[in-house]
């Protein structure tokens, strides 16, 4: 009995590492993506700064990223930072004071701004800073990176 107990508990520890998502964002003005992990490999095009992906294979210096639109690339990881962003990829977001669809807005959010990640919010929302400064949430649904 007290194997299995182990074994479960092994395996759900197992699990929840393997299905933490890294995040990172751009830390440099433009970052180019590549199609393999090397300077020498085919360019596929530019990210700026900000913008998040997520990490989905490391390897010597170099990481393999999603980006908001799914698209898959290799970067050097000297151009990502640990610090997390999100990205707006609902036509228009909102920036609400509180965590309710009723809540005074804060501000509209075009397609592809990008926010500073603050937190987790409550279930459905997100705690973000805008680059001028407003504070609020969004729906989890508005936005990618989480």
């Amino acid at each position: 009995m007290k194997c299995r107990l182990l074994l479960a508990a092994l395996s759900l520890s197992f699990s929840a590492s393997v299905m933490a998502v890294d995040y990172r964002s751009v830390a440099v003005p433009a970052a180019i993506l590549y199609d393999a992990p090397s300077q020498k490999a085919k360019k596929l095009y530019l990210i700026k700064a900000q913008t998040p992906v997520e990490v989905v294979v490391r390897l010597e210096g170099w990481l393999k990223v999603r980006d908001a639109e799914g698209t898959l690339a290799w970067i050097e990881a000297a151009q990502l930072a640990e610090g997390r962003t999100l990205i707006v990829t609902a036509a228009t977001g909102e920036l609400r004071q509180a965590e309710q669809a009723d809540a005074p807005l804060v501000g509209r959010l075009d397609k592809w701004v990008v926010l500073e990640y603050l937190g987790p919010g409550t279930t459905g929302w997100v705690k973000a800073r805008h680059r001028d400064g407003a504070t609020g949430f969004v729906r989890s649904t508005q936005v990618w990176g989480l």
